[in-house]
């Protein structure tokens, strides 16, 4: 007879253990998945009957783990900003510290109400694009990405989200040049960036190589070959008191704020920390004069 819900959650930590470094969360996860519910629901619910095809799925979900595959392409999904985004391997998993991005860019756009075109810069899932326009009903967001597969997963998102008329995807690197009859060809008031900015060296000894796409990744030999690219191109883009907003790697704050400052003489430039305590979020505010 299949054990109840409480049993095989627990028996489904401690298999998780030896390998993850979240088993309580992987676990209420993987069966909350499994059975179409919220992890609340499995969490309320221990003495819930399981049935054999559910046990089998989560065998089989399990010995996909433990040879490496991350959770959330497992089992093709992944919360982001409270939004259950589609996840495959052709894009990066969302991470927590970009949510930090998000919140300041939704702080922002709410105080300027004005301010309503954005770039979503290496979109990846959508997630960033798509939680801007899913809480900004009428943001219009030029979203892009140097990736193909990527592109098809974040359009897919943004049906899955009802957004898909406010947002353009674009396959490029950084931005596009100023093609005649894109919606956000004059000007951007905002743009989001979560770049690649891991070292190539570095990334190869990380246990996500292999796993996750290095193209969205590898930062080149220092991890500010995109940022460079990024300098180069985005102050054309820029309204008059625009705003840019970059996720960085925690150790490289310096040397990317040397860059902006580089870049943008009469710009207020800050670094803001994660939860960690960690350099995380790059702001560059620009004046408001042309």
């Amino acid at each position: 007879m299949p054990p109840q819900l409480g049993e095989l959650l627990a028996s489904t930590v401690s298999r998780l253990a030896t390998f993850s470094e979240s088993p309580q969360l992987d676990a209420q996860v993987l069966l909350a998945h499994i059975l179409g519910r919220p992890r609340t629901w499995v969490l309320a619910h221990p003495e819930a009957p399981t049935d054999d095809s559910q046990v089998e799925r989560l065998k089989v979900l399990l010995q996909r783990l433990e040879q490496g595959e991350p959770l959330p392409y497992a089992i093709g999904h992944h919360e982001f900003f409270g939004l259950d985004f589609d996840i495959t391997p052709d894009v990066l998993i969302p991470r927590p510290e970009t949510e930090l991005l998000v919140q300041n860019a939704l702080t922002w756009m709410a105080v300027a109400a004005d301010r309503r075109t954005v770039a979503d810069v290496g979109t990846g899932s959508g997630c960033i694009a798509i939680s801007l326009a899913v809480h900004i009903p009428d943001v219009h967001v030029l979203a892009t990405d140097i990736s193909l597969p990527a592109l098809k997963v974040a359009r897919a998102n943004a049906r899955k989200f009802g957004v898909s008329g406010c947002i353009e995807f674009v396959e490029c690197d950084i931005l596009p040049p100023h093609i005649p009859g894109l919606a956000t060809a004059q000007h951007l008031d905002l743009i989001c960036a979560n770049l690649p900015y891991i070292p190539t060296s570095e990334l190869r000894s990380l246990p996500i190589f292999g796993h996750e796409p290095s193209l969205a990744l590898d930062g080149g030999v220092d991890g500010l070959d995109p940022f460079r690219r990024f300098f180069s191109v985005a102050p054309e883009w820029m309204a008059a008191g625009g705003l840019m907003l970059l996720e960085i790697e925690a150790r490289s704050g310096p040397a990317v704020l040397s860059l902006a400052f580089d870049t943008f003489h009469s710009a207020a430039i800050h670094l803001h920390k994660d939860l960690a305590g960690s350099d995380r979020l790059l702001e560059i505010q620009l004046n408001g004069m042309t």
